[in-house]
Parts: structure tokens; sequence; C-alpha cells
């Protein structure tokens, strides 16, 4: 099965900045795709599988989630999926996504 058979949400293909907050120390990456269940971070440093963090996507109403790392590509980045997305993040990101699929 390809992953991308495996995906259960549509992919919306974006360029938006992030940071990631990740105990004390906060990082800076971009978001290449995202959709209702997580995100590819691109990112030269990716952190290790089943890592987890805090992701603030700076739009007019930040996007902030919580992730588990679940692939990592070297050199590319990391794919990591939401977890608990409290109801007012969930609108916020619908919201967004709706965005981006209207292009």
């Amino acid at each position: 099965m390809s992953a991308i058979e495996r995906r259960r949400h549509p992919r919306y293909a974006c360029s938006t900045e992030l940071e990631i907050e990740w105990g004390s120390e906060i990082l800076r990456a971009s978001v290449k795709n995202i959709s209702n269940s997580g995100m590819f971070i691109s990112t030269n440093d990716p952190l290790w599988m089943r890592a987890e963090f805090s992701a603030r996507i700076p739009l007019p109403q930040p996007l902030v989630l919580d992730c588990v790392v679940r692939r990592i590509e070297p050199g590319r980045g990391m794919g990591v999926e939401f977890k608990d997305i409290a109801p007012t993040m969930r609108k916020a990101l619908d919201e967004y996504l709706w965005k981006l699929a209207a292009g």
C-alpha cells in the first residue's frame, strides 16, 4: 500500500512558516502540506520518531497544534500527526484548510 493510499484526509500544499515548541526551545520550520489529521514540516533538522511537540502556525487566528512525529525524511523534514485538537483549534484548522482548498 503506498503512502497516498493510506491517507484518510486530502492534503493541501502550502508554504507557511511555523514555530515548533519543544521543551524550552523554539525551532523554526515551514509547512509543506497539511491535512485534517497532520502535516509535513520541511526542516533540515527533524526531531525523532514519536517525538511530541507543539506547533504554532502564525495566522490571523494562530493555530496551536500538539503533534507527534510519525515519519522522517532525512534532508527533507518530518511527517507529523495532530494529537487531541481543542474545539477552537479544530474550527480554525477547518477554516484554514477550506481556504487552501478554495485556492
